[in-house]
């Protein structure tokens, strides 16, 4: 009889699995989908630690990290806590990762909450990549996409799947198995201390990250369903509100007096000259509702919000460590909340003066913090001592195809009020030969980046200057990077707004190396509050010529934050080369966008004088000339300036008098010329 009944029992599990095997979602956030199979290998965290594993062969082992360029905050969003990457990259460690040596298949689940963040661009469907593997062989597998009706303002269920591919320098798996000289933090044998990375997903919001063998937790035709979103009306043709207590002017806005954010006036605050009307927290929360839905409703998508304070630094602050700034906004039409970062509160200093600063946080819902039955957007803190404020604004940074799209109306407004002021340098300076480090140094080495600085250059012209090691101190890497440190803050503190950057380096032309590349190439900057990684084009690269001689290159990047790549606590961009060049100066200025250094270039005399390029029709053909005193370029053509592709010109110029000259026939279609050098 027991016999019968063990049959019988293992009958009723195989009925069980194939109607899991059946199923199809979208399933609920609060249970593991139905279609996982219990037996098999699994890790996992769960953020919230609500989700009871199914059986021994599951591991609640799995570590979020943060830190560097993967940084995640903690968010509360969806009715659950979660983790919200503000980095570039979602980077989880798995201390068991050589349990997926003999696996050549990954699954991942996640339970990813459905905003923008999910899409490309575009609002479409894009493909997610997953960096595996240790420095320096590493592979990035597409994992599948994710379709538009995830976004849709709800919890769900996602699955990837990734090939566990095998290393081309020993035939060992990426995943579970270290290379023979691993570089960095391979700790958990990946990247970064991490095991597998998610990569490029800033904003991402996640609850559950799971690592499984194939079928683990189903098909993802299986998982890949999504309930649909709550029908809202459209964002209205708005962007702004505001209140100046001062002008008794308001528009769309009140001030929220009411229960722990009670309030109090006071007319003549101020310095002499300068009084106004103002208001304070009578504790510490200072709160803003906005009228008749002027800027739209909670069911609305969150959007980035620049807010815009002026508020009074009263003498008697001085020394009583006096802060203020956002605290709170609301994540969600369920009441959600995040918590803005204390360390981005100004400190007020006692200076006597109304101050003038924004503020800009991402992903802000309109249901408000205590806001009701008004919408808002984050709230206010005083901390120490209660702080006048005499103006507020609030502009929504709309995007897509929104009739505001693009547009910043506060964009006078800056986050950092010293940048128009001379509290800041401006010019940093590195000269290798001539022993000068002006606040500006070669920076750390490892990995890629690993630097060698010693002599170099034309017989009669021998300096010293720093290259990238390649073969003689990090093999494997077919680029490699060079990458400067910015001493003791010397053009200001991390925290001020993307600065626009001009970089000039002397670099040795070396014969040795013709057709070899380098430029700056990738450094972090803010997009809408949010801190992410950029990349400058490719028409960035200078090539080496092989003129045997010092020359220099420039460029303007316009948006750089100096907390730099790779490199702490301060640098702008690195740079990446194809082969050993060498630098034997580098320099950086800061192009303020205000105060008594508006505008002033301090590379002006670095700056390529600009070249004119002409075309004329000569016996029906196309001539392109440029000064015979401009030597050195490469003329290149495309057909459109739109997603263009230029393409180097075939004909060899010739130099007749004072002109170069490429003679074309002509083609019947448009065509467009520019000069490389």
């Amino acid at each position: 009889m027991k016999k019968q009944t063990s049959i019988l029992w293992a009958l009723g599990v195989g009925l069980a699995l194939a109607s899991a095997a059946a199923e199809e979602g979208p399933f609920p956030p609060d249970a593991w989908p139905p279609t996982i199979d219990p037996n098999a290998i699994v890790h996992y965290v769960d953020v919230e630690g609500a989700l009871i594993p199914p059986s021994g062969n599951w591991d609640n082992n799995l570590q979020i990290l943060s830190g560097g360029d993967q940084i995640t905050e903690d968010i509360t969003i969806g009715g659950y806590k979660a983790k919200k990457v503000t980095g570039a990259y979602l980077n989880v460690a798995d201390s068991y990762y050589t349990d997926w040596a003999a696996v050549d298949t990954i699954d991942i689940l996640v339970l990813v909450y459905g905003n923008e963040a999910l899409l490309g661009p575009d609002g479409q469907a894009r493909d997610y990549r997953f960096l595996t593997g240790a420095l320096p062989e590493t592979n990035s597998p597409v994992g599948g996409q994710i379709p538009p009706e995830a976004k849709n303002g709800k919890w769900n269920w996602v699955l990837f799947r990734i090939p566990n591919e095998l290393r081309p320098s020993d035939g060992l798996p990426y995943v579970g198995m270290l290379p023979l000289d691993p570089q960095g933090d391979y700790s958990n044998g990946g990247v970064n201390g991490g095991t597998i990375r998610f990569q490029q997903v800033p904003g991402w919001i996640v609850r559950v990250v799971a690592f499984g063998e194939p079928g683990a937790f189903g098909e993802p035709e299986q998982i890949n369903h999504f309930f649909p979103p709550e029908s809202c009306d459209p964002e209205p043709p708005t962007n702004l509100v505001g209140i100046d207590l001062n002008a008794q002017t308001t528009n769309h806005v009140v001030v929220m007096d009411d229960k722990d954010q009670t309030v109090f006036y006071a007319d003549d605050v101020g310095p002499e000259g300068d009084k106004r009307r103002a208001v304070a927290p009578v504790e510490s929360y200072l709160n803003f509702g906005i009228t008749d839905n002027y800027l739209g409703k909670p069911c609305n998508d969150p959007r980035s919000v620049k807010v815009c304070v002026e508020f009074y630094d009263d003498p008697a602050f001085a020394g009583m460590n006096v802060r203020f700034g956002p605290e709170a906004y609301a994540t969600d039409a369920q009441g959600g909340v995040a918590i803005y970062p204390e360390e981005k509160r100004h400190l007020l200093e006692g200076t006597g003066q109304w101050i003038r600063r924004s503020w800009t946080i991402p992903a802000v819902n309109l249901y408000g913090v205590n806001t009701a039955p008004y919408t808002g957007g984050p709230r206010f803190i005083s901390e120490n001592a209660p702080v006048f404020v005499s103006k507020f604004e609030m502009a929504v940074l709309r995007v897509g195809d929104h009739p505001l799209a693009g547009q910043d109306p506060l964009a006078d407004c800056f986050e950092d009020p010293n940048i128009c002021t001379d509290a800041y340098g401006n010019f940093v300076e590195l000269d290798l030969d001539a022993g000068v480090v002006n606040g500006l140094d070669v920076g750390t080495s490892g990995g890629d980046q690993e630097m060698i600085v010693e002599e170099a250059g034309p017989p009669g012209d021998r300096r010293m200057a720093v290259r990238p090691a390649f073969d003689d101190g990090a093999p494997g890497f077919t680029h490699q990077y060079l990458n400067f440190a910015i001493l003791d803050e010397a053009l200001g503190p991390s925290s001020q707004p993307p600065a626009h950057l001009a970089i000039c380096v002397t670099y040795y032309d070396d014969p040795a190396l013709i057709g070899a590349r380098f430029k700056p190439e990738v450094y972090k900057t803010e997009v809408d509050g949010v801190e992410t990684f950029a990349f400058t084009p490719d028409d960035f690269f200078v090539t080496i010529e092989g003129t045997d001689e010092w020359r220099t290159a420039y460029w303007e990047i316009p948006d750089v934050k100096f907390t730099g790549v790779n490199q702490g606590p301060q640098a702008a961009a690195r740079f990446v080369a194809t082969d050993k060049v060498y630098f034997t100066a580098v320099k950086y200025a800061v192009i303020r966008p205000c105060g008594p250094m508006a505008g002033v270039n301090l590379l002006e005399d670095c700056k390529p004088t600009p070249v004119a390029l002409a075309a004329a029709l000569v016996e029906g053909k196309v001539q392109i000339s440029w000064p015979a005193d401009a030597a050195g370029f490469t003329l290149q053509q495309a057909t459109s300036l739109v997603d263009s592709e230029w393409a180097p010109v075939d004909e060899e110029p010739e130099l007749q008098g004072d002109s170069y000259l490429v003679t074309l026939p002509l083609e019947g279609r448009e065509r467009y010329f520019r000069l490389i050098k």
